[in-house]
């Protein structure tokens, strides 16, 4: 057995002992946030600070094609949860409190001051939700872009699926930092895989360097576990935020808020549930996700489908400076 030197294997299994795959240069910075580093690429300048977060299995140069054009009228950081290409993994359970707290000590490590604009895609738009319930005051408005909506019907594995009907009633755990160490271990035990595999539409219209960064990265094991990790608690924190909707629609209150949607759901015949009705289903929840503030708004995407940041990056960019424009306006009351 090869010795790998623990720098390196604490960067998401670095360097691959069968294929030799070397790391690519993370854009960004690997800051410490307490015995945990966390990839973050912040660039541009201007107030308020827009988060860029990804969806579930994603890394954050998914995001190469809207960073840019925002920098050019505020600061922009992306990043990789815990576990994701140069990120080290976290404590579990992967609460959304605990993803907020590990975000925002990055932040406050790099001296990237509030106010925030979050931007989630898919998953990434529940789990900006779950920030903006630990720190509401840092956060100035929000953009969720063709984002999960808790009590929506996914499809996985040929049929639909209601995710916080999975539910046990797990409790939450206090967030705190603390590197996986188990999980790097377990992940260390396995084989990468194959490094040069073709992305599949969308993610082929992302720029030739990303997707070489994008193969490395989904050929890790710490990905997929890490992956694997947030889903295992995501039946509790969407049937906990099930029950606060109920008591209260407007759990964002006057946050300026952009939802984006896309127009087609894709859904196809023969299951359970038909096509139809989850079509129905999706565009009633997309709607529901605006009245999380009294200020939210529902945009649907006419030429994308559900990575609308890829497809029709240019909306998401004029959405999240509709955000940040506004927010502006309102802190110079």
């Amino acid at each position: 057995m090869r010795v790998v030197p623990l720098v390196i294997l604490l960067a998401s299994t670095a360097l691959d002992p069968q294929a030799a795959v070397q790391v690519p240069t993370p854009p960004g910075r690997l800051v410490d946030i307490g015995g945990q580093r966390l990839h973050v690429n912040c660039t541009g300048n201007g107030s308020p600070t827009v988060i860029l977060e990804s969806g579930t299995g994603d890394f954050s140069v998914v995001w190469a094609l809207v960073q840019p054009k925002v920098a050019e009228f505020t600061r922009v950081c992306s990043y990789d949860r815990g576990g994701y290409a140069w990120s080290e993994p976290g404590r579990r359970p992967r609460t959304f409190a605990q993803l907020a707290l590990e975000l925002h000590t990055a932040l406050k490590e790099l001296h990237v001051a509030p106010p925030y604009v979050l931007v989630g895609q898919s998953y990434g738009g529940l789990v900006v939700r779950g920030f903006a319930r630990e720190y509401r005051s840092d956060v100035t408005g929000l953009v969720l872009v063709d984002a999960v909506h808790e009590d929506q019907q996914v499809v996985y594995g040929g049929q639909p699926h209601r995710i916080r009907e999975s539910a046990t009633g797990r409790l939450f755990s206090q967030p705190r930092i603390e590197l996986d160490s188990t999980l790097i271990a377990q992940a260390g035990e396995r084989a990468s895989g194959p490094p040069d595999q073709p992305l599949d539409p969308p993610l082929d219209r992302l720029p030739a360097a990303v997707q070489r960064i994008w193969q490395w990265a989904e050929a890790q094991p710490l990905a997929a576990m890490s992956q694997q990790a947030e889903t295992d608690w995501s039946p509790e924190e969407l049937a906990r935020m099930h029950d606060e909707r109920i008591g209260h629609r407007a759990t964002l209150g006057d946050l300026p808020l952009m939802v984006l949607g896309r127009t087609s759901g894709g859904y196809p015949d023969g299951m359970k549930v038909s096509a139809a009705d989850l079509e129905r289903e999706r565009r009633d929840l997309q709607l529901d996700l605006a009245s999380l503030s009294t200020r939210g708004q529902l945009v649907y995407a006419p030429h994308s489908g559900h990575n609308i940041h890829i497809e029709d990056p240019d909306l998401v960019v004029r959405a999240i400076r509709d955000v940040v424009t506004t927010s502006r306006s309102v802190r110079t009351r």
